[in-house]
């Protein structure tokens, strides 16, 4: 039997790959009813042929506040409810310091890293207080805790979803709804793809304890429990799950 028996409904943004998809088939091989959101139409269906089931595909832009709209219209028009929110969209910054972090790469990163999961959050808090229960995981990073993980805009925005995850738990735990996030440390997904030669990167990961990448179900499982009842007296932490990142 698994975690989710009840029906629960879980979105996941940045479903189409890396580990929004395994977040996708860990939830419903756990038994919830998946939302694949993605901006890219085509690989948020492809996980939703994966999966197969009741899944559902949504193509939208968390940085698009009409986007994030239509994306939780649709969710409740076509299941009713919505038990899970897993913030997941995210892209990198190319490790740019200050100086070479133009405006317009400062607002993208921001707009969907940072802004994209403020607005996913705003628009899922009024189903789940009517439901009186709901469950926000945010993927954060070790690069909500340290430099060197990203560039100027990267850490930044993860240092703000820590921020956010915390002041959402403040608001609203009491009313029902747990706000959590993970941080990961280096994933082997496709826009890490590249990375793994970069003597920087090469070095930071030699350095953990695990040394070696993570897999993206890694994370998708602490994902699964965070969002679970297993994790009932967890509010506003953000989980390192970085292979020792951080402790090193």
């Amino acid at each position: 039997m698994g975690t989710f028996t009840s029906g629960e409904v879980v979105l996941i943004t940045g479903a189409g790959s890396g580990i929004g998809r395994a977040m996708a088939h860990e939830f419903a091989a756990e038994g919830a009813r998946v939302i694949a959101l993605d901006m890219n139409g085509r690989t948020a269906t492809e996980t939703v042929e994966q999966i197969g089931g009741d899944a559902l595909a949504v193509e939208a832009d968390v940085s698009v506040q009409a986007d994030v709209d239509r994306a939780i219209t649709e969710t409740l028009a076509t299941t009713g409810r919505l038990d899970v929110l897993c913030n997941n969209a995210g892209i990198l910054d190319g490790y740019a310091d200050a100086l070479n972090t133009t405006d317009e790469l400062w607002e993208r990163v921001i707009g969907t890293n940072l802004t994209g999961a403020f607005r996913m959050i705003r628009a899922v808090i009024p189903p789940m207080l009517e439901r009186g229960k709901g469950a926000i995981v945010s993927t954060a990073s070790v690069s909500a805790f340290v430099a060197g993980g990203g560039g100027m805009a990267y850490t930044a925005a993860k240092h703000g979803i820590a921020g956010l995850t915390k002041q959402v738990a403040f608001n609203y735990g009491s009313k029902g709804i747990r706000a959590n996030a993970i941080a990961p440390g280096g994933i082997r997904t496709p826009m890490t793809a590249g990375l793994e030669d970069d003597p920087h990167v090469k070095a930071l990961m030699d350095a953990t304890p695990a040394g070696r990448w993570g897999e993206p179900e890694e994370i998708a499982r602490v994902a699964v429990f965070l969002s679970s009842h297993k994790a009932s007296f967890a509010h506003g932490a953000v989980v390192s799950v970085d292979g020792g990142w951080i402790a090193a």
